[in-house]
This record gives C-alpha cells, structure tokens and sequence, in this order.
C-alpha cells in the first residue's frame, strides 16, 4: 500500500480554485477549460515537484479534479470554499512563487472567454484576499 504524496492535496485544491472560477458565472466554457490545460501543461507540470504512485506529475491533479468537479456540476462557492480552507490550513505550501502562479493562472482562466465577467471578478477578489492571509 503507498501513501499520497504530500503535495498531491495542495494540487487537488489547485483544481478546486480553478473549477471555481471558470464555474463562478454558472457556465464553464471550453476556451476556459482550454486555457486551464494549456497552464497546466505550461507552468504546473515544468515545475515537477513530484509525481504520484503511478508516476503522474502531480500538475495534472489539477485537471482531474477541474474535470471531476465539471462534471458532477460542483458549485463554484463551495469548491473556493475547499481551496480557501486548505490554504488557511496549510500556508507553508503557498510559496510567493505558488502564490504568484496561482494568481496568474486563475487570471487567465477569467479572461479566457471574453475577458473576465463580474462573477469572475468577485471570485478573483475573494482569492486575492485568501492569498493576502496566508502571506
């Protein structure tokens, strides 16, 4: 039996954050799924931090549980939920580099589809705020 890597929930919440905001607007749309795996292939995985029990980068964590959450139609408030928990909880995994990652990502995943709508811009605001806490 193995156990889990220890980043591997930092980077399922990762997923919950980003499925938060393509879902904030009620639609997640392609060009934002789209966006989200080209950053994952971009700038998670190049980082290879580790990998998990099958030998996967855990960067393509994000895009299970982004693509898990879509298709059980997740609530977007209650997966930021997730994501703003565990980071309180766990804020020595928040580097300024993850910190800065994360907010440029979720950035790009708003702006994905017409640039970023005003539920996209509440859900960027409370991140900011999040992000402001564990710093």
């Amino acid at each position: 039996m193995s156990t889990q890597e220890p980043l591997a929930p930092f980077y399922q919440h990762l997923g919950h954050l980003f499925y938060a905001v393509a879902a904030s607007d009620k639609v997640v749309r392609n060009a934002e799924i789209e966006t989200m795996q080209a950053l994952v292939l971009s700038k998670w995985v190049p980082l290879g931090e580790a990998s998990d029990e099958f030998d996967t980068d855990l960067g393509y964590h994000i895009e299970i549980v982004f693509e898990w959450l879509k298709h059980n139609a997740t609530d977007a408030d209650d997966s930021f939920q997730r994501f703003a928990n565990y980071a309180e909880e766990h804020p020595d995994e928040f580097t300024p580099k993850r910190r800065q990652m994360i907010w440029q990502t979720a950035n790009d995943i708003a702006d994905a589809f017409s640039g970023t709508n005003k539920s996209e811009l509440i859900m960027l605001s409370k991140l900011r705020l999040v992000l402001n806490k564990i710093a």
